[in-house]
């Protein structure tokens, strides 16, 4: 299975048979004839459409049945709107997902979990950059996250409602998002170090992005916000209603509480090695008032390398056998809806060695 994405714009998709007809249309500018690209439904598991194109009623209709999901996104990349399938059926762990939201120890823990995975997962990409460079600064930034690691561990629970009158006294959860914070920044600090070519990098700023490596990282994470909201519709919870990202209209918090752990491992991991390698460079990206995105060519390198990344075949540490990344969304999914339907004690991130 895999995911089409619709860059051209002005493209038109209709459904035809068993397939789906995608009609490019001219571009005289780019010097590109119109051209027509059939692609079977039955390889298809999500859409996702980048820009102005049309689906008609009856491809919308064919890809619902066949609970493939469509994800709307600007020229830009940035996140509009999601089409899904209908629900699953199971109120009960909707409830359930509602019951720990309000209940503080197992938010606490959900929290933990999820801080634990994204922290633990970040050091191990600077260890295994380490290895080889053993770059006294990154050596320093693994010692900090290991520590902030040990301290989202012992965080208690808050016996008390904190007095928010008093500005020394922070709750837990205050607490997780200050090491979570922490943890973040030291790995951020040392990721022009990871680079073959550090002036790509200037440091993480998310809107708008400053630098190539910024563009690619945000362009990313949306993909894999994505990719975590169809996993989470698949499994029947509701992505809106999240635990360590505060439910707010229209934020996916849930999504973005489980792709936490995920980040380092398939996004960073893919921007590092494009850069490294030389496989986009410098003219394929567009400056704009300061800003940069990918050109056309640049954006179809970048899913490219970014999806074989979700396909790669990997041991899962939880059940120990083979899987990809991409189904790996998934199963930290039903881990959550074990956890919270009571049928294993805490929730395990995805943690890689």
């Amino acid at each position: 299975m895999a995911t089409l994405y619709l860059t051209e714009q002005q493209s038109l998709v209709k459904k035809e048979g068993d397939t789906l007809l995608v009609q490019i249309p001219e571009n005289k500018t780019e010097n590109r004839p119109k051209k027509k690209v059939r692609v079977p439904l039955i390889k298809i598991d999500r859409v996702v459409v980048q820009g102005n194109s049309t689906l008609t009623s009856p491809a919308i209709a064919a890809l619902m049945e066949r609970r493939a999901e469509v994800t709307f996104l600007n020229q830009y990349g940035r996140f509009q709107g999601h089409l899904s399938p209908a629900y699953t059926k199971n109120g009960q762990l909707r409830l359930a997902q509602v019951q720990t939201h309000h209940n503080p120890a197992q938010a606490h823990s959900l929290n933990q979990a999820f801080v634990t995975g994204k922290l633990h997962n970040m050091r191990t990409m600077l260890m295994r950059f380490n290895r080889k460079h053993k770059l006294p600064k990154i050596t320093a930034a693994v010692a900090a996250i290991k520590q902030n690691i040990q301290a989202v561990k012992t965080t208690p629970a808050d016996a008390d409602t904190p007095d928010p009158s008093n500005p020394q006294t922070k709750s837990a959860y205050g607490r997780l998002q200050g090491l979570e914070g922490s943890g973040t920044a030291h790995y951020f600090n040392c990721f022009k170090s990871l680079l073959n070519d550090p002036k790509m990098f200037n440091g993480r700023t998310r809107r708008p992005p400053r630098d190539p490596v910024n563009a690619l990282l945000s362009y990313g994470y949306t993909i894999l916000l994505n990719q975590m909201t169809s996993a989470i519709y698949t499994v029947g919870l509701d992505p809106y209603i999240g635990y360590l990202h505060r439910s707010r209209f229209g934020k996916p918090a849930l999504a973005l509480d489980l792709m936490e752990e995920f980040r380092p491992l398939i996004v960073d991991s893919v921007v590092i090695s494009i850069f490294n390698n030389k496989i986009i460079k410098p003219h394929q990206f567009i400056k704009e008032f300061g800003t940069y995105r990918l050109t056309k060519n640049g954006r179809r390198i970048f899913l490219t390398k970014l999806e074989a990344r979700f396909d790669e075949a990997i041991t899962h540490p939880t059940f120990d056998y083979k899987t990809t990344y991409r189904r790996s969304l998934e199963l930290q999914v039903r881990l959550l809806a074990k956890y919270l339907l009571g049928e294993i004690p805490t929730y395990p991130p995805m943690l890689i060695r």
